[in-house]
């Protein structure tokens, strides 16, 4: 795929936008205190040019890898430019880390500076990473730092005259993307310039991006997604880019940036249906969405109340959602399209197009992506977003990429007549039960709907059948708090238990759900910071409780 010769590079496209349009703002950052700050390209550009002059006088050696740790913020983008501006290679930790985590991640990746940014310990790891933080290892703090004894970038910005930095190659390194950890120790996926900015090429061919479009940010920059989709985009097609202050604020943030492009992963896209649903119950939607002209109307209302009426693209990835809340939204009037991707291929592989979308499915091959089902059913892709490999795991990278470059992507799937990618469940994921046979798990959650259930996990190995543990949203706890009658909310959860076996082989039929008492976060090591179900860490947790849970009887089980 061609890529624009003038924007070889994220750091190309920097100065490219502030020579085109140097004042057009490009990030706009909201802050506890009310205010809101817009920066400019021309002031980015500057911002950044007058840290690589910093960073120039550090004497660090060549090619260094700098950590960046914190939550979205403008100053988040403008650390990893000048880094990249510096020559040397980003390193971005998730917020929600624990401390050992993090310690591992700052020193398997040999990190010689800390960027330190936006972290207050409340809705992510910092009360845990603060002390496993190297006491010699060098840290900058971006604006709303939680350490006021480091050097700070705004007195930097402030005290140094821009350099210009110098262009990297487009093959050079320059990032390395730790996974989610969704098992096991987090592994380092290195990236090139070239390997992130192609995926910004390819997307324009499915989404016709401009520099008039809005995105917000918000999903972990530390994570493929959020990197492919927001930062890269935006940098290679000039757009302006928001942020959220923080959860509390986070639909006046969304009002705010009124999103032309959103992308999203599916426990948030059944947070804001779960909130509408709180609002408008469902037995309401669809008798005024029957009338005529009223059915726009309160359509309409909707979408602007969710912040979503400006939004032509409209993403959903990371993990599956079902097909009964895709089917809502795009009643909706928002065309939700479901896409795939993984770290190592950049989040670039599969996607759903606009007015051609197949429910159920995560779309065709990306422009210039090749597929295979190889053995066991694992879906193989050749993606030119893919990495150059797991830094210092030779041995991994061998055993995930084949003998001729497709990478081994762990899931399993199916590909129709028309090249559609259905996605069947995890390798790894796959259990036996007690009488030997295995059980797929990812399917029967798929199939498992209610208004009530904000996240599910099928589990049972070594057991006669499968149960599953269902988590409510936060609405359904607080009207059980109210008095919500437990006995019809148990019958409803039986019913669709019923519609869920009824479309299971003998041996996947779940023998019973249990509604948990633990909430499901990314601070007790439930999720991972991209809001997937830890499956190993929630199997664990609950594993004890299997016997009892059997020997109760009942179809529904209550934790609490």
């Amino acid at each position: 795929m061609a890529v624009d010769p003038e924007k070889l590079t994220s750091v190309h496209c920097l100065f490219h936008w502030a020579d085109r349009i140097p004042d057009n703002v490009y990030l706009t950052q909201p802050y506890p205190d009310g205010r809101v700050e817009d920066i400019t390209w021309a002031q980015a550009a500057d911002q950044v040019c007058r840290m690589v002059a910093h960073l120039a006088s550090l004497d660090l050696p060549e090619r260094s890898h700098i950590a960046i740790l914190g939550k979205n913020s403008a100053h988040w983008i403008l650390a990893d430019l000048a880094i990249w501006s510096s020559g040397h290679v980003s390193v971005p930790l998730y917020p929600t880390l624990n401390g050992d985590t993090a310690a591992y991640v700052l020193e398997h990746s040999e990190a010689k500076l800390l960027f330190l940014g936006k972290m207050d310990g409340t809705a992510d790891g910092w009360n845990d990473i603060k002390d496993r933080i190297p006491n010699d290892l060098p840290i900058i703090s971006l604006p709303l730092s939680p350490r006021d004894d480091t050097a700070k970038w705004m007195d930097v910005v402030a005290e140094r005259a821009p350099v210009k930095p110098g262009l990297p190659a487009p093959d050079d390194l320059a990032t390395i993307v730790y996974t989610s950890g969704s098992t096991g120790r987090p592994k380092g996926v290195m990236h090139s310039f070239r390997t992130m900015i192609s995926v910004a090429e390819g997307l324009q061919q499915l989404f016709q991006v401009s520099p008039a479009d809005r995105m917000l940010s918000y999903l972990p920059l530390a994570h493929v997604a959020e990197r492919a989709a927001v930062e890269t985009q935006s940098l290679y097609y000039g757009f302006h880019l928001y942020f959220a202050n923080s959860l509390d604020t986070f639909q006046e943030d969304l009002q705010r940036a009124r999103p032309t492009m959103f992308f999203s992963v599916p426990r948030l896209w059944m947070k804001f249906y779960l909130g509408v649903n709180a609002k408008l119950p469902p037995k309401k939607q669809k008798v005024l969405f029957k009338i005529p002209v009223l059915n726009r109307l309160v359509k309409k209302k909707v979408l602007k109340q969710l912040g979503l009426d400006h939004c032509r693209a409209a993403m959903t990835g990371a993990a599956p959602l079902s097909a009964e809340i895709i089917s809502w939204y795009r009643n909706l009037g928002l065309e939700l399209l479901e896409v795939y991707g993984m770290s190592e291929n950049f989040g670039y592989s599969h996607a759903n197009r606009p007015g051609q979308a197949k429910t159920g499915s995560v779309g065709v091959t990306n422009p210039g992506v090749e597929q295979r089902i190889g053995e066991g059913g694992e879906i193989e892709v050749r993606s030119p977003g893919q990495m150059l490999g797991y830094y210092k795991n030779d041995e991994k990278t061998k055993e995930d990429v084949t003998h001729d470059g497709f990478l081994k992507t762990g899931d399993m799937g199916e590909v129709d007549e028309q090249g559609y990618l259905r996605i069947t469940g995890r390798v790894k994921d796959l259990f036996k039960t007690s009488k030997g046979k295995y059980v797929v798990p990812v399917p029967i959650e798929n199939r498992f709907n209610h208004p009530m259930a904000e996240a599910v996990c099928v589990a049972g190995a070594n057991q006669p059948q499968p149960c599953l543990m269902l988590l409510l949203s936060e609405e359904a706890r607080m009207a059980l708090d109210s008095g919500l009658d437990r006995t019809a909310l148990e019958q409803e959860l039986a019913q669709e238990l019923e519609t869920v076996n009824a479309e299971c082989e003998a041996h996947e039929k779940v023998a019973f759900l249990v509604l948990v008492k633990e909430p499901w976060t990314m601070e007790n090591g439930m999720l991972t910071p991209t809001m997937k179900i830890k499956r190993n860490v929630i199997e664990d947790f609950y594993n004890q409780k299997m016997e009892t849970w059997f020997a109760q009887n009942q179809r529904v089980v209550w934790e609490f």
